[in-house]
């Protein structure tokens, strides 16, 4: 049984799958619903974080997207893997070769990349080929650390599950015999790092989200209560693959709002 619970004070949200896909509301497909759901949180007595492992694009980028898209959300209020990327090199101070999109770049202004002694890997599609891979395989031979923004095995397209930076870290781990660091979800640091600065517990905060391990699974871990969305990259029965279960599953975003409005303040 769990112990008893703090008062809510914190919501951290996942953004792809959960709140869109791509360039679309996500998949309740209910557009005004979506962002209807995101004001009555945000009316709510809790502080608000929008969390995501999202490596295609740099946070500037993905404000305007979600701005487009209709969601009132403010630039201080997202926490990205690729600022846990970012602050994870200046702390070793390490010059990265960076596997990343292109337009995820300007969140790595300032930080050298010449004569690479470090590797890091996002989803980059257009870089997982043989050469860049194999540049990466010697550097981690010759010693290079070798950091994960994040494993996600795969994420949610509109055309469907496309392979995420998972398995071609895994690759590398297997080739080399290194261990990735890995800085996004579920790791318990990505979900400490997102509550610095609100005074927030674990305890006293709710995650919720479409990815069962990464999102749910890593909230429980760190002591927060997670809560599966059946949108985006979800399947079923995915809420028996972490131990212990989601605290909750629920159909779509606006559902898990309407249960921390009604039960969690």
């Amino acid at each position: 049984r769990m112990a008893a619970r703090r008062a809510l004070k914190a919501v951290l949200v996942d953004l792809s799958g959960t709140l869109h896909v791509e360039d679309s509301a996500g998949s309740c497909g209910q557009f005004g619903f979506l962002c209807s759901a995101s004001i009555r949180l945000r009316r709510a007595p809790v502080t608000i974080r929008f969390v995501t492992n999202t490596t295609k694009e740099c946070k500037r980028d993905l404000l305007e997207r979600l701005t487009k898209l209709g969601f009132d959300i403010a630039e201080n209020e997202i926490f990205t893997s690729l600022t846990a990327a970012r602050n994870l090199l200046e702390q070793r101070q390490v010059r990265p070769l960076l596997l990343v999109d292109d337009k995820a770049l300007p969140d790595f202004t300032g930080v050298a990349t010449d004569e690479p002694n470090a590797v890091v890997v996002g989803l980059a599609p257009e870089h997982f080929h043989y050469e860049m891979m194999n540049t990466a395989f010697r550097l981690i031979l010759d010693g290079a650390p070798l950091i994960a923004i994040h494993k996600a095995r795969y994420f949610k397209k509109k055309d469907g599950l496309a392979l995420g930076p998972g398995p071609f870290v895994a690759g590398l781990e297997y080739a080399t015999d290194a261990k990735a660091t890995v800085v996004g979800k579920p790791e318990k640091t990505f979900f400490l790092e997102a509550l610095r600065g609100t005074g927030c517990a674990p305890e006293e905060a709710v995650m919720i989200g479409d990815d069962c391990r990464d999102d749910v699974g890593g909230a429980q871990n760190v002591g927060m209560r997670g809560i599966l969305v059946r949108t985006g990259k979800y399947r079923p029965a995915d809420e028996d693959k972490i131990n212990p279960a989601p605290y909750l599953t629920c159909e779509n975003f606006p559902a898990a709002v309407e249960h921390i409005l009604e039960h969690l303040l």
